[in-house]
């Protein structure tokens, strides 16, 4: 009988609520921590919610208990029945917070406990596994991920992590630091083959910046704790391939799929088709979701446009393929009376959609956002399917817990925020707007324009705050791409398994698409960039972007604007007059140092360049200098090599208006990027209140022979605060002669931070050059365990003799020093430290 006592608790999913929220607080809360507990301080705490979970459960049967009893009293028990309510429901939310927080913390240390262990790192191993996933091809080799079966050390067995990721490169010259050289790998490389590998390990490294990509967490989400490269040493056995087996099925598949996509556009496409023989790649990406397959350009236009969510496997395609096999199981059911009799077909359609959906997932690899929509799906089916009618908040709320519980980590992708975000705007301002527009085709665009204009205003200031940049004509983009990539290109991509001409016809239909992208993406400023806000502003600016998109009075609306200004005015705080401030991104084995006064920047060093299609400019620094709403006034590259100039390209493609200087006059690619300035001892130039100075090459220096030729020319400068300020050295790849001819003409080499000569060479860094700059700090920019074993222990040994702190990029991840506070460096693996995040052990005394 319902209660006509008020603050009840209601019979519907109300008090369900308490519990969902409380477990995403609690997960949300475990992922925030900095280091994990021990196995036994989560089992207790686990213990602990058990217990509040079974009181919360006696006060709750106690109250229904007392239904009746209320009910007779009238309104006088009515009284205090918000606390008794809210009691309950505290209880729970404690409880299932405790829970989950604990809950997530024990598989954390599971996984943990079968990381690699540290002593294997470096070293020579055999292993036998199974090619685990479909290989991706790499510009000089190709990636795969091992399942690991057995692994042996110099005879021994040794135990490794279940998932490995492999290099295996094409051969190249022999590498003099080891003797070692890459095998050239097979031709054909296929899932479910058993091999015996040469590999050399080491724990998941990823670089650690500002606003940068988490490749450790993206790691740890694949269950991957371990990466290195196929190799092949003196006493070491060529790779050996034992046989096929039937394991991985699904990725055996997949790659005969894509392997097939290849093969048919390549030999189809004309000469004059080019194109659609290139948006093979896109067609394979929409079929298997191997990413990979499309090309870097073709991404960059997706960005820029803003439909690089339709270009693979998304939510809205599994949820289009959930509602085209739901529609075809319900017409086929309908036409046997005595199925329908069995079981109704609209309760058979949304099941069959739900099973077909998650077998279309699991083909197209089982990514994340596959993963997030299939248990969405599920979700509102198994409501459904039990009869429960709740309001879509509640729906929208079990939804998002049942995620979580799969995958507590997708709290810390952008897509999950992204796809919540999008369907409880569409559900909260939901009020027929197909029937508002009539019926018809008519009906259905005007449909179609509210949903996508609804979408882009709550979610721009969404993607500010993630992304830093949103996309002016995304929403002409995405209302033309949306209805053609997902009822036209792909539905066609995925006919072809069955008929492999559609594969063409797929192709060629995004020929059209793509021609309109690029007119849309040349459009002056069609993408625009922001400087990262903290999190109140953008959190601010999302409440501010739903509220506008709500179906409310415009003067209600209205209050969405002071909401939204700070995200798009916000601009980072800049050093005081005559300070300035140094931040050494990490970029590997290479340089780049960020020089920052009260109004200029300057960049020294772009970082190394790793292929043809990736650099530290385009991967790091450029969104670095997004996110921080830099304007470089001057780029210095301190010499040639490419460790200290691979980004320069992408680094002036996006900042235009940066004036270059640097000694790289004996190379005719960088001289042709823009006109530059040699650098020459003796320059100095003020801003703000700071001095630069350069204090090497000498002017009319004659290049020398030899490997260390770029080295010698190195630009060294030197800044320095106003006043009592900090003063910094950046000195490039010198070595011992430009370290003494420094000393020998007296240069002011006094320095309150040194970056380390040559990322720490035994080439450099002798006793009385260091006698001369006595640093406070000194900073080396050097890849994790990288191949010329930067920086050397003799080296360090020297620098830790003088009392001065070593900085290295492997164990800090981004450096930030103020001059203002000469003694202090902030190191982004501190600040912003997770348990997931690889850590090395101290560094020797």
């Amino acid at each position: 009988m319902p209660s006509d006592v008020p603050f009840d608790l209601p019979p519907g999913p109300w008090p369900v609520a308490a519990l969902l929220l409380g477990g995403l607080c609690g997960t949300a809360v475990q992922l925030a921590q900095p280091a994990l507990h021990s196995a036994s301080v989560y089992g207790a705490w686990l213990a602990v919610a058990g217990l509040w979970g079974a009181l919360a459960w006696a006060v709750g049967k106690g109250r229904l208990g007392a239904r009746s009893a209320a009910g007779r009293q009238g309104r006088a028990g009515r009284s205090g029945g918000w606390a008794r309510t809210a009691w309950p429901w505290g209880l729970w939310f404690a409880a299932a917070a405790l829970a989950l927080w604990a809950v997530c913390g024990l598989r954390a240390v599971a996984f943990v406990g079968q990381a690699l262990a540290p002593e294997l790192e470096g070293q020579d191993l055999r292993v036998t596994g199974i090619v685990a996933a479909m290989p991706q091809g790499l510009e000089s080799g190709l990636r795969l991920r091992l399942a690991v079966q057995s692994a042996e050390h110099q005879g021994r067995p040794v135990r490794l992590p279940p998932l490995i990721d492999l290099a295996w490169y094409a051969p190249r010259a022999e590498d003099p630091a080891d003797g070692f050289e890459p095998q050239r790998p097979p031709a054909v490389l296929r899932a479910g083959e058993r091999w015996v590998l040469a590999v050399r390990l080491k724990a998941p490294h990823g670089l650690r910046n500002p606003h940068g990509f988490d490749y450790e967490l993206w790691l740890w989400e694949q269950g991957v704790q371990a990466t290195g490269t196929v190799r092949a040493g003196p006493r070491d056995p060529a790779p050996l391939r034992l046989a096929a087996t039937w394991r991985y099925p699904v990725e055996q598949a997949r790659q005969a799929v894509r392997d097939a996509i290849a093969r048919h556009l390549a030999w189809s496409a004309a000469p004059t088709e080019a194109r659609a023989a290139r948006l093979a790649g896109v067609v394979a990406a929409l079929v298997t979701g191997d990413q990979r397959a499309i090309e870097r350009p073709d991404w960059e236009l997706f960005r820029a446009t803003g439909v690089a969510h339709l270009m693979s496997i998304s939510g809205l395609h599994i949820t289009l393929f959930a509602w085209l096999a739901a529609a075809v199981v319900r017409w086929l059911w309908s036409r046997s009376p005595r199925l329908c009799l069995a079981w109704p077909a609209p309760s058979a359609a949304l099941l069959a959609g739900v099973l077909l959906a998650t077998a279309y997932a699991v083909f197209s690899g089982w990514g994340v956002p596959a993963q997030r929509t299939v248990t969405m799906l599920a979700t509102v089916a198994v409501l459904r399917l039990g009869g429960r009618r709740w309001p879509w908040p509640q729906v929208g709320l079990l939804a998002c817990a049942a995620v979580v519980l799969v995958d507590p980590w997708a709290l810390r992708q952008s897509g999950f925020w992204l796809s919540f975000v999008a369907v409880g705007i569409l559900f909260a301002t939901d009020s027929g707007a197909h029937r508002a527009g009539g019926t018809g085709f008519r009906g259905h665009f005007y449909a179609l324009v509210r949903e996508q204009w609804v979408v882009t205003l709550a979610l721009t200031p969404l993607g500010l705050l993630l992304f830093g940049q949103v996309s002016w004509v995304g929403f002409a983009a995405n209302l033309v791409a949306i209805p053609w990539v997902t009822l036209v290109v792909t539905p066609l991509a995925l006919g072809g398994v069955l008929w492999a001409p559609l594969w063409s016809l797929s192709a060629w239909s995004l020929q059209p698409l793509v021609a309109g992208l690029h007119w849309l993406a040349e459009v002056p400023q069609a993408v625009g960039f922001f400087a990262a806000p903290p999190l109140w502003a953008g959190v601010a600016a999302v409440a501010g972007g739903a509220l506008l998109a709500l179906r409310l009075p415009w003067q209600v609306r209205a209050l969405a604007l002071p909401l939204c200004l700070p995200l798009l005015w916000w601009q980072p705080a800049r050093p005081a007059p005559g300070q300035f401030d140094l931040l050494a991104p990490d970029v590997g084995q290479g340089s780049a140092v960020l020089v920052r006064t009260a109004r200029h920047t300057l960049l020294y060093d772009t970082g190394p360049r790793w292929s043809r299609e990736t650099d530290a400019g385009q991967r790091v620094l450029v969104p670095l200098l997004r996110a921080q709403g830099e304007r470089v006034d001057l780029l210095m590259l301190s010499h040639s090599d490419a460790d200290h100039t691979g980004g320069a390209a992408a680094v002036l493609a996006q900042q235009p208006q940066a004036r270059l200087a640097g000694s790289i006059a004996d190379d005719p690619v960088l001289q042709a990027l823009r006109p530059a300035t040699p650098c020459a001892a003796g320059q100095r130039w003020q801003w703000d209140g700071v001095d630069f100075e350069v204090l090497h090459p000498v002017p009319g220096t004659a290049r020398p022979a030899g490997r260390s030729a770029d080295n010698a020319l190195s630009c060294v400068l030197r800044i320095a605060a106003a006043g009592a300020g900090g003063t910094a050295l950046l000195v490039g790849d010198i070595e011992i002669a430009q370290e003494q001819a420094l000393l020998a003409r007296r240069a002011p080499l006094a320095a309150d931070l040194l970056l380390v000569p040559h990322h720490g060479s035994k080439t450099s860094s002798i006793a009385a050059f260091l006698d001369a700059v006595q640093p406070r700090q000194a900073w080396v920019q050097a890849g994790y365990r990288n191949r010329y074993g930067h920086p050397a222990p003799d080296v360090l040994q020297r620098y830790q003799a003088r009392h001065i702190r070593v900085v290295e990029s492997p164990r800090c991840g981004a450096a930030f020093w103020s001059s203002e506070a000469p003694d202090a460096v902030a190191c982004e693996r501190e600040t912003a430290a997770r348990y997931w995040q690889h850590r090395l052990g101290p560094a020797a005394p």
